[in-house]
C-alpha cells in the first residue's frame, strides 16, 4: 500500500475517533446501552480499513454470565474480537498507562490486574464476578501472554476463579466458560507461514513500530475465530480451564 493511501486510511480512523470517543464516554458517564456497541463500530471501520476479514464459526455467548477463555496471538485479536460481540477484556495494568492503547482499553471498559500484587487476583475476580452477574461477555486470555501464533502455551486458570465467585450470588443459578479460538490463516490470498507471523503476531521483545509497519502494508488477512460449545462451571477451575484449552487446541488445528 503507497504511503499516500496509508495516511488517508489512518486520517479517517482519526475522524471516526474523534466522533466516536467522546460519545463512548459520555456512555459510561451515564450508562448508556450503547456503551456495548460503540467499540463494535469501531473495531469494524478499523478492520474495514485495512482488509482483515473476520470468519466467525460457532455459536457467541447467550444471556447467561460467561467468561470467554481465548488464545492470543497479537493486539490485532482485540479488534477482531471485538468486532464481532459487545465483550470487555482482561488486560495487564501496564497496558492502562499506554499512550492511546491505554485510553482504548478504558474506553472498552477493560478490566486491569497487576500481577505484581499479591492480592490483586482476588480484586480482579470480584470485579470480574459483578460484572458476569450484570450479563456481561469478559474475555481472559488465558495464556497470560501472546504467543508467535505456531504453538499455543498453557492455560492458567487464576482468572477463572472469578466464575467461582460469580456463582455465590444468589440471583446466578449457572456460569460457563466459552472457549474462544483465533487463527490467522491467510494474508494477501496465501495461507499464512511462519515467514509472515511478524505481521501478524507480535510476541516477545518484538518491537511494534516495525510491526505496526507490516500490518500497514495492508495486505488482506483473513481470521476465523471459533466459539466453542460453553462449559458449564462445576467450582474447579483447573479442570473447566483444562477442557477450554482442549477446545481452543482442537479449533486452532481444525482452522
Amino acid at each position: 500500500m503507497t504511503k499516500p493511501i496509508v495516511v488517508l486510511k489512518l486520517l479517517v480512523l482519526l475522524l471516526c475517533s474523534l466522533v466516536l470517543v467522546p460519545l463512548q464516554l459520555l456512555a459510561i458517564r451515564f450508562s448508556w446501552d450503547v456503551v456495548h456497541h460503540l467499540p463494535v463500530l469501531f473495531h469494524r471501520i478499523l478492520l474495514k480499513l485495512f482488509h482483515v476479514r473476520v470468519i466467525e464459526k460457532g455459536t457467541p455467548p447467550g444471556d447467561a454470565p460467561t467468561l470467554v477463555v481465548s488464545n492470543h496471538v497479537s493486539w490485532l485479536d482485540i479488534p477482531v474480537i471485538g468486532s464481532v460481540h459487545p465483550l470487555s477484556f482482561i488486560a495487564k495494568s501496564e497496558i492502562e498507562g499506554w499512550p492511546v492503547v491505554g485510553l482504548l482499553a478504558r474506553l472498552q471498559r477493560s478490566v486491569f490486574i497487576d500481577r505484581q500484587r499479591r492480592k490483586a487476583t482476588a480484586e480482579v475476580n470480584d470485579a470480574l464476578a459483578h460484572r458476569l452477574v450484570k450479563g456481561e461477555v469478559i474475555v481472559l486470555f488465558a495464556e497470560g501472554t501472546t504467543s508467535d501464533g505456531n504453538r499455543l502455551l498453557p492455560f492458567r486458570s487464576s482468572l477463572v476463579g472469578a466464575a467461582q465467585t460469580a456463582l455465590m450470588h444468589d440471583s446466578v443459578e449457572q456460569v460457563f466458560l466459552q472457549p474462544l479460538a483465533i487463527s490467522y490463516t491467510h494474508r494477501n490470498g496465501m495461507p499464512i507461514t511462519r515467514r509472515d507471523r511478524p505481521a501478524i503476531a507480535w510476541y516477545g521483545d518484538m518491537d511494534l513500530a516495525p510491526h505496526l509497519g507490516l500490518f500497514l502494508e495492508g495486505h488482506p488477512i483473513d481470521v476465523v475465530i471459533t466459539w466453542g460449545e460453553p462449559i458449564p462451571f462445576n467450582g474447579n477451575r483447573k479442570e473447566a480451564t483444562a477442557s477450554a484449552e482442549s477446545a481452543v487446541r482442537k479449533a486452532l488445528k481444525a482452522a
